[in-house]
């Protein structure tokens, strides 16, 4: 009886009309004082209103079911797959939907659809997995920024495979915490795929080789152990764990990075590579290097370095800041004075880069270190003699 006279209401009622009455005859049903008799009437008449012709009737039922574990889970199913923003209040909200209604959806739907599931409450692994294969970035950007959302590595590694380029999903993946650090590393400086063992000989290509490998440093040094070796491993996979980076951590005294990095070349236990490298005797270095496939011809480079790096912080456990040290750069170089250019101009001139950087680090140090009067009269003494006396200035230049 209900049903056939609702029917025949919204017949001619109209449509702020007909979702007044959705909403009124929703509430009765989740409300619980119906009979049984009355309840599966009620289910019928909700059921009638998902034929609505206005969007706005449908809405407004997906709206007043949405929150509900108690709503008829034929309606909210059918409300999931009405589409547009109808779909999305209870894709994104409804307690009833289980993963594999929500998969279905996701598969099926636009990204305003993905992006509503991808901002429930909770996401499972399984849809969240799912959401990493099909989603597009826009849907992808909002699961990472969901702290409700369960995402494993192996989707997140899917995520940033597809889409980590992408302006919307990279910094929302960044932001996210416990991100793998070999993904973090791969958003922040990128993913080559194979480097070149040297940095190559245009001045860009150098300074962004350089810039990526500090960058390397930077973030493995203020990762836990099993983090840095996760990294290092990604850092060999890609062909980005060279000399030049090894060299570079040596000289930055990164103790937990240089260890990692001996331990996944020569292919040994961590602590096997650890106890060759902090032995001041040094008998087992030179297999060490051998065995970690370090070039001929840079091996006393190599040698010299890991000396200093020992005598440095010989039982040192922890990660340094990421910056050259220039006395152990300085010994480095004067190690390698011996050596043929022919061989060693490359590592010479990696070297050289070193000491500048280490220079410039030191310089900004100091400035930074002076008092605000200094900075003051660094600042404005040379504009002073400029307006004093121009043409003495031109005439000396």
């Amino acid at each position: 009886m209900i049903v056939r006279q609702l029917l025949a209401w919204a017949r001619s009622a109209p449509p702020d009309h007909r979702a007044e009455a959705a909403a009124g005859l929703a509430g009765a049903y989740l409300g619980g004082e119906l009979s049984s008799a009355e309840r599966r009437d009620a289910e019928t008449a909700l059921m009638a209103m998902l034929d609505d012709p206005s969007p706005a009737v449908r809405r407004t039922l997906a709206e007043a079911l949405a929150d509900s574990p108690e709503a008829p889970r034929p309606v909210i199913i059918a409300l999931a797959n009405d589409g547009g923003a109808v779909a999305e209040a209870v894709l994104a909200r409804s307690p009833v939907l289980v993963d594999a209604d929500l998969i279905d959806c996701a598969a099926l739907g636009d990204e305003p659809v993905q992006i509503a599931i991808a901002r429930r409450p909770y996401v499972s692994v399984a849809t969240a997995g799912a959401l990493a294969e099909i989603a597009g970035a826009g849907a992808l950007a909002a699961l990472a920024a969901n702290p409700g959302a369960e995402i494993t590595g192996r989707s997140l590694s899917r995520m940033v495979e597809r889409h980590g380029a992408d302006p919307r999903l990279r910094p929302a993946l960044l932001r996210r915490p416990h991100l793998p650090l070999d993904l973090r590393h791969t958003l922040m400086v990128g993913d080559p795929g194979g480097c070149p063992a040297w940095p190559g000989s245009g001045r860009a290509e150098r300074a962004v080789g350089d810039l990526r490998d500090r960058a390397t440093l930077a973030l493995a040094a203020s990762a836990a152990p099993a983090e840095v070796e996760r990294l290092v491993a990604h850092l060999r996979r890609t062909g980005q764990l060279t000399p030049a980076l090894l060299l570079r951590a040596l000289l930055s005294r990164s103790t937990v990075f240089v260890e990692a990095a001996f331990a996944e070349l020569a292919e040994l236990p961590p602590g096997r590579a650890a106890g060759v490298l902090h032995d001041r005797r040094g008998a087992a270095l030179p297999s060490l290097l051998d065995r970690a496939g370090l070039p001929k011809p840079f091996r006393p480079a190599f040698a010299a370095a890991v000396a200093g790096w020992r005598a440095a912080a010989p039982f040192d456990t922890t990660n340094a800041p990421a910056r050259l040290s220039r006395r152990l750069v300085a010994e480095t170089l004067s190690a390698c004075a011996v050596l043929a250019e022919k061989e060693a101009g490359k590592l010479k001139a990696l070297l050289r880069r070193f000491e500048a950087e280490a220079v410039r680090d030191a310089a900004r140090d100091a400035a930074e270190a002076l008092p605000e009067p200094a900075l003051l009269a660094l600042e404005y003494k040379p504009r002073a003699l400029i307006s004093a006396d121009p043409e003495r200035l031109q005439s000396a230049a």
